[in-house]
């Protein structure tokens, strides 16, 4: 037992030198001009190691983003949802903000519109699992639909913070969030509750043929 935990916990290490590596050679370079080479003389490891948990730079990319991801939909307070608050985008923009640098690599290496693409996809998933679950009936908009709604307003609402120069403070970007989404999905729950199509103040459907 006492091997396997100090080889999970060289794993782990591994792992965070080479996300910590890609982090800072993305503020110096494009990410297409990064090579696997660079990642493990920054973090020091082995070639080999390297190909033991990633098969290329983009995978080592694309595992950590849907890491961050998997933690950021943890923290969804669902037992309020429709009532305030409940997806953590402080916590998700406070971090960005704190990454500022590394997403001005992104945007220099244009790579910022299908990381959000994929950011979309990805919790669009969480969050239809986690509605399917917790929703006890079948709500006027399609779970599917209202999961893509739920995720697409809140990276687009990031990326143009990021863009304009974060105008406002994570706390703001919150409730400014929270008041877009908050309607429809009360409107979904009282639905569900009253057994009768509610009047909504927004339709999802239409957003997101809109925003394709």
């Amino acid at each position: 037992m006492g091997t396997k935990k100090k080889s999970d916990r060289r794993k782990e290490r591994t792992k965070r030198h080479l996300s910590e590596a890609l982090v800072e050679l993305v503020k110096e370079k494009r990410f297409d001009d990064i090579s696997v080479q660079n990642l493990i003389d920054r973090a020091d490891i082995g070639r080999s190691t390297f190909y033991t948990h990633f098969r290329d730079k983009e995978d080592l990319f694309q595992k950590d983003w849907e890491r961050f991801l998997g933690a950021f939909a943890q923290r969804i307070d669902w037992n309020n949802a429709g009532r305030g608050p409940f997806i953590p985008v402080v916590f998700l923009f406070r971090h960005l903000e704190d990454f500022q640098p590394f997403y001005k690599g992104l945007v220099r290496s244009r790579m910022t519109d299908s990381i959000f693409r994929r950011g979309i996809d990805y919790l669009s998933q969480k969050l239809e699992a986690a509605l399917t679950t917790r929703l006890k009936g079948k709500p006027s908009v399609p779970i599917p639909i209202l999961a893509n709604y739920l995720a697409s307003e809140l990276f687009f609402l990031l990326k143009w913070w990021l863009d304009y120069g974060m105008t406002y403070s994570p706390e703001r970007m919150d409730q400014i969030y929270h008041d877009l989404i908050t309607p429809t999905l009360r409107s979904q729950l009282k639905y569900l509750e009253m057994g009768t199509a509610p009047r909504q103040t927004a339709d999802p459907s239409n957003y997101v043929r809109l925003r394709r």
